[in-house]
Formats: C-alpha cells, structure tokens, sequence
C-alpha cells in the first residue's frame, strides 16, 4: 500500500496549532481588517511566531524544514478562517521565498531566505503585468545591459502583486525581458530587487473585492539598476522558472481553496443547525440537508485530489498534472460551498457581519489568481494529450 488516509500525529497537532491560532487571533479581527482594508502587522509577526514563514525550506537557511502535505494544511486551516491571511502565507512561501530557495546560488540563499523565514521581511513574485496575465511572456518589462557598470537597467510595470507594497517588503523575484531567443521569441530572466532599489515605485492597490486584507500592490520600474550577481537562476532560464514556480504555487491556491470550502461549510452547518422555520432547524429540510450533503461531498473529494497533488511532489514525483487539477478543482469547490453557504444564510449572507459574505467574496479570485480555470483546462488538457 502507498497511500495513508491518517493523518499522524505530528500532522494532527500541526493542524490543531494553526486552527486554534486562526480562530482565536485572526477571527475576531479579520471583519475589522477586511472592512478597512488594512494589512495586520501585528498578525504576520505572530505568525512569523508560529513559524508559518519558510515552511518549505531547510532548517540550515532558517526555515521550518516542512514538506508538503504541512505546508497545505497549514495554508488550509488559515483559509478557513481568513483568506487574506492565508494569501499572506501563501504568496510568501510558494511565490517568494520557494524560488530563492530552489533557484538561488549559495549566496543568496544565505543573504536572503533568514530573514524570510521568520516574518520579518516579505518577498513578492513579480510576473504580472497589465498586458501578460494569461499570456506571461508577453512581458513588456525589459533589462539592458549597461556593460559599463556591469548592471543590468530594469524598466517597465507589474501589477497584482501579493506582498509588495508593505513595510515588511524586503525584494521582488522580478521577470524581464532580456534579449531575443533564435526562433524570435523573448528571451526571459528573472532578477533580484531589493524593494528600496532607486527607481522602483510600489503602489498598494486598493478597491478589492476580496482578500482586502492582504497587500498588493503595483511596481514601477524606472531605470532600476542591479548588478549582475542579481540574477536569479541563469540568464533565459527566467519563463521556465516562472512557470516551474506557479506550478508548486497552485497547491497553496488549492489549499486555500479547501480551506474556504470548509470554513464555508462549518459556517453553513452551524447555522442550517440552528436556524428554525416551520418549527424544526432548516437542517433538517431536505433541500437544505441535500444542499449540505453536496458541499462535504465536493469537499472530501477536493481533498483526496489536493493531498495527492501534495504527496507527488514531496516524494519526488511529477505533480504538475495534479496540481493543475486540485486547483481547478478546490477552487471551484470553495465558490460552490461559499455561493451554496450563502444560499443557506438567505438575507443574512448578504451581510458583511457573517463570514460568509466574506468567504464569498474571496473565492473569486481562486479562479483567477495563479493562472484562470480557463487556463487550468488548458494546462490539464495538454497533460492528456490533447
């Protein structure tokens, strides 16, 4: 046998450390914070506390040393509650410190990842730009080399950025254009800049839908100059690097997919249970048992889907195809629970008081953010052969 569907132990208290955490610290506050759209300091230290920064990497460069299947359930349980803090943890560990640490020399390693892996700094993915969602490497950001100074002189824009714009930004992995490949294409590389890096304005974006708690923000480029040491990986390898990254950073998404849907759950449950109409719980009439039936099914098996993914690529194995899946999937379990808990609510969900207006809110952009479920299709369908 190959598969366990027990979780050990050392998992169980994992689990039960960041849930506690999440109910009793972020829950009272995320309303508050999500309202004002206010990014929580305070939150991202303790949980910097708890060790949820570098997860993924080493004990020898600071980090938790955890492999996969913690590292989801960790996100998981955060997303339960609040997804703007999951997207925190999230973006930090699969989209910035995770191509540090799997990318980066030995020196920058070292330089770098400490410091990240405790909540004192964040890292940022900048790919996005506001002509390359979809289509990454329509990048219009370029670097020139100045053979001079042997820096390389970085212009252009990125947008949507997840822990950019905040006090606690240390660096953007930044993806540029670099020269031309033989067959015409852009030649793409990716850069370390440091967030006080002259000519680099960082806007935080404000008017989101969801995660209003989460920091994102918009970069500027303006002959930002770094040295050449400053790559990360080797020059052209930048796409292949990019798209390596979003491939581990679907998981999380699909962690925090799971998470909503079982944060929408819980929430539904609760309240189908004590709801009454017609002298019963609303539980208890069919509609709404079946409705309840549906989502734990669409969430068991959501699950079963991501800690696969999770275990493929902690053993080593291709995961890709999987992951494409489990975050197609979570994703669209997470807005059927949220749509289907609010269903439930009647009027009250539509009210910013109860969680689940929030929840579903936030599991919008699960469908979006790290690649559309348009282009999960298309990435799935490629894997079998279509």
């Amino acid at each position: 046998m190959t598969y366990s569907f027990h979780e050990n132990e050392e998992l169980m208290m994992l689990r039960e450390s960041v849930r506690t955490f999440a109910e009793k610290e972020i829950g009272p506050r995320a309303h508050d914070l999500d309202e004002k759209e206010e990014f929580s300091y305070d939150l991202t230290k303790k949980m910097g506390e708890l060790g949820l920064f570098g997860t993924i990497v080493p004990t020898e460069y600071g980090g938790q040393g955890m492999d996969y299947i913690q590292y989801v359930i960790a996100v998981e349980e955060l997303a339960r509650v609040d997804g703007s803090q999951a997207a925190t943890i999230a973006a930090h560990n699969s989209l910035g410190a995770g191509p540090l640490y799997y990318y980066g020399n030995e020196e920058q390693k070292k330089e770098y990842l400490p410091s990240l892996c405790t909540g004192e700094g964040l890292w940022a993915f900048g790919l996005t730009e506001p002509e390359a969602g979809s289509d990454a490497q329509a990048s219009q950001t370029k670097a020139v080399y100045d053979a001079a100074n042997d820096e390389w002189v970085i212009n252009g824009s990125k947008i949507w950025i997840t822990n950019s714009a905040c006090d606690l930004t240390k660096g953007i992995t930044v993806q540029a254009v670099t020269g031309q490949q033989a067959n015409g294409r852009a030649e793409l590389s990716c850069f370390i800049v440091p967030a006080d890096a002259k000519g680099l304005t960082r806007k935080e974006m404000h008017g989101k839908m969801m995660w209003r708690s989460s920091n994102t923000g918009e970069l500027y480029f303006d002959d930002v100059r770094v040295p050449s040491s400053a790559f990360l990986g080797k020059q052209g390898e930048g796409f292949k690097m990019m798209m390596e990254t979003l491939d581990n950073g679907r998981l999380s998404i699909a962690a925090m997919g799971l998470g909503l849907a079982k944060g929408a759950l819980d929430l539904t449950l609760k309240y189908a249970g004590e709801r009454k109409t017609f002298g019963k719980p609303i539980a208890k009439h069919q509609a709404v048992a079946f409705k309840l039936a549906e989502m734990a099914t669409r969430v068991e098996a959501a699950e079963g889907l991501l800690y696969k993914a999770a275990w493929l690529k902690q053993e080593g194995k291709p995961f890709q195809k999987q992951a494409a899946m489990a975050k197609l999937y979570c994703s669209e379990v997470a807005e059927y629970c949220a749509r289907e808990g609010q269903q439930t609510f009647g009027g009250y969900g539509l009210m910013k008081e109860y969680p689940i207006e929030r929840h579903y809110r936030d599991a919008a952009l699960l469908r979006i953010g790290e690649g559309t479920s348009e282009i999960q299709r298309l990435v799935i369908s490629r894997y079998i052969g279509c």
